[in-house]
């Protein structure tokens, strides 16, 4: 008679107690109620909300999420701050319209969507793997004055140079192309398409964080001469997640081109460097969630808060410095971001005896 495994004996007793399937992540299976509900709602938005909510306010807000995720990747699980994320997205949507089809056909190769699409990425994320190289080698304030400094050359390298970035120009008409004879630049199909991307880029850090290569980072992060005492490869861990960031960067530049349905300097331009850092500060630099949140609130106070300051008699230009009070007070109020406050809001309550801050955190 076979040998039986003890091992999975006590898998299946387990999983008779718990009602649950064996071979289910137990991450999975720790996702609160609310996450559940939250995902069914972002499933059934396109029956409820309009185009517009769907096109400009949730995907261009899963986009510049997933920009701060590579970011809070980075930051959180790292130690590192780096600036240059947005030119890294910047340079993948460059790729996709010299590579791919544009509106300046003497340019773009016109390669096949299948080809295009990872070579871009592949570029961006070779990108930062070299600002990696040269970003680890520094600490602190120097760290974050290089990635600032190499945001800075590629976005006057973009503008003047005509060859191939065209210029102050940029491209025009970079669209997706037509998969199952769907138009992905739609509301609907361009929000699920976003949605997916953001999911599957959340859900790739949640299990790269929890990986021996995510738990050596995180070791790196605490104590890095222990950890080379160790046998552990600093250098190599920390360009290595440089590259990982990039590569989810690449992807939502890919996506912000197509939105956009172009791609310019502009695009990486100094104030959208540093937007990406105070997204990714607002919603919270110690869970993958963090980001989205702090984009979903961007996005709103960019898109109504020139109207509020209209109202209020005031300039729209201005729409800015309801953010930067935001930012202000947020960071003040709480280090770790929205999170932070809600946290400490959950906190308040359950010493209070309140059920129903006894869930599950946010992840």
């Amino acid at each position: 008679m076979a040998a039986v495994d003890p091992t999975s004996v006590e898998r299946g007793r387990r999983a008779a107690r718990t009602g649950q399937a064996s071979d289910v992540p137990a991450w999975l299976q720790g996702l609160p109620v609310s996450w559940w509900v939250v995902g069914v709602i972002l499933l059934f938005m396109p029956v409820v909300a309009n185009d517009f909510i769907l096109f400009q306010i949730f995907g261009w807000g899963f986009i510049l999420g997933m920009i701060a995720l590579s970011l809070m990747f980075l930051g959180g699980y790292g130690g590192m701050v780096s600036l240059a994320q947005m030119s890294i997205a910047a340079l993948a949507g460059y790729m996709i319209a010299i590579l791919g089809s544009s509106g300046v056909q003497t340019i773009s190769l016109n390669w096949p969507w299948w080809l295009a699409i990872p070579v871009a990425i592949f570029i961006a994320a070779a990108f930062a793997t070299m600002i990696g190289a040269l970003a680890v080698r520094t600490e602190g304030i120097y760290t974050i004055m290089i990635t600032l400094a190499i945001a800075a050359a590629f976005f006057y390298f973009t503008r003047q140079n005509y060859t191939i970035f065209n210029g102050y120009t940029g491209f025009a008409n970079v669209v997706p192309p037509d998969l199952f004879g769907i138009n992905w630049r739609q509301s609907v199909p361009f929000y699920y398409l976003s949605l997916a991307c953001a999911v599957i880029a959340y859900c790739v850090v949640v299990y790269v964080s929890r990986s021996p290569f995510g738990l050596a980072l995180q070791g790196v992060r605490d104590n890095p001469r222990r950890m080379a005492a160790l046998g552990f490869n600093v250098f190599a861990h920390r360009v290595f997640a440089y590259t990982f960031a990039g590569a989810i960067a690449a992807v939502a530049g890919i996506l912000m081109a197509w939105q956009n349905a172009q791609i310019s300097p502009g695009t990486a331009g100094l104030p959208a460097v540093i937007d990406i850092l105070v997204i990714a500060v607002v919603g919270g630099m110690k869970r993958p969630i963090g980001p989205f949140i702090g984009a979903l609130i961007y996005v709103v106070l960019r898109t109504f808060a020139p109207d509020i300051l209209l109202t209020l008699g005031l300039s729209g230009d201005r729409f800015k410095l309801l953010i930067g009070l935001g930012f202000l007070a947020i960071v003040y109020w709480s280090p770790d971001g929205v999170l932070g406050l809600w946290e400490h809001w959950r906190a308040r309550r359950a010493k209070a005896g309140d059920p129903l801050t006894r869930g599950g955190d946010a992840q």
